[in-house]
């Protein structure tokens, strides 16, 4: 539900494209992959595993940036993400105007550095 409601809230903005939405780490790797987004939003908790997924989408797509978002807000996961190079951490219940937000300075940040 909240991965519906995400797309929606981006497909919403005329400056974003959403280059898709998967269910798994596996499916948001190929998405990545075939795609090359600017910027992935990524569960910590993603089934198959965010920190996985982060490090092999970074991997397959130099350059993007991955922003994890999460229900925790506990230094745990974020040390796990920022370990495997996610550009950004915002805990789920924030306001849709700052998600859109940092999704667009990452985007602006990975045009920059391309």
């Amino acid at each position: 539900m909240l991965r519906t409601a995400l797309a929606d809230v981006i497909e919403a903005q005329p400056d974003l494209v959403l280059a898709g939405s998967a269910a798994d780490a596996d499916e948001a790797i190929r998405l990545a992959t075939v795609r090359r987004p600017h910027v992935v939003v990524l569960d910590v908790r993603f089934p198959g595993g965010g920190p996985y997924a982060a490090e092999q989408i970074l991997r397959a797509v130099p350059g993007a940036r991955v922003l994890a978002f999460s229900a925790y807000g506990d230094q745990g996961p974020r040390t796990e993400m920022a370990a495997v190079g996610v550009a950004g951490y915002l805990v789920k219940g924030i306001a849709n105007a700052q998600l859109l937000a940092e999704i667009r300075a990452l985007g602006a940040e990975a045009l920059r550095a391309a």
